[in-house]
């Protein structure tokens, strides 16, 4: 995705941005961003005395809603089940084989616990 946002500026290292500087740095009308908010739940910036303030993550996220959009084809609704596939798959990433042997183990005492409450 980095190529496709090449012809963008970088994202300034600060901690809010508003909206005219989100318009300018993503390629994207103010009006666009607003409507993006209601369509896209996982875009929420902070307002403060009627104004907007975006974070890093959410610029980064405009970027991304921008490239799925614009740039892939995708409608509305697939960027918004493509996002919200990205974020469960980071938030539940797949354990690994620790992981999996421990869930195994739990599993094992459950069901010996299991036996020796019906045995009593």
């Amino acid at each position: 995705m980095s190529a496709l946002l090449a012809g963008l500026p970088s994202i300034p290292d600060k901690r809010y941005f508003e909206i005219g500087e989100v318009s300018r740095i993503c390629g994207v009308r103010a009006h666009v961003l607003r409507y993006w908010e209601q369509e896209f739940p996982q875009l929420r910036p902070t307002r403060r005395r009627k104004r907007r303030y975006y974070q890093r993550p959410d610029v980064e996220l405009v970027r991304q809603i921008r490239v799925l959009l614009h740039e892939q084809g995708y409608t509305i609704k697939g960027a918004r089940e493509c996002i919200e596939r990205q974020q469960s798959a980071h938030a539940n990433p797949a354990p690994d084989a620790a992981g999996e042997a421990a869930e195994e183990r739990r599993r094992v005492i459950r069901d010996i616990e299991a036996a020796l409450e019906f045995l009593k």
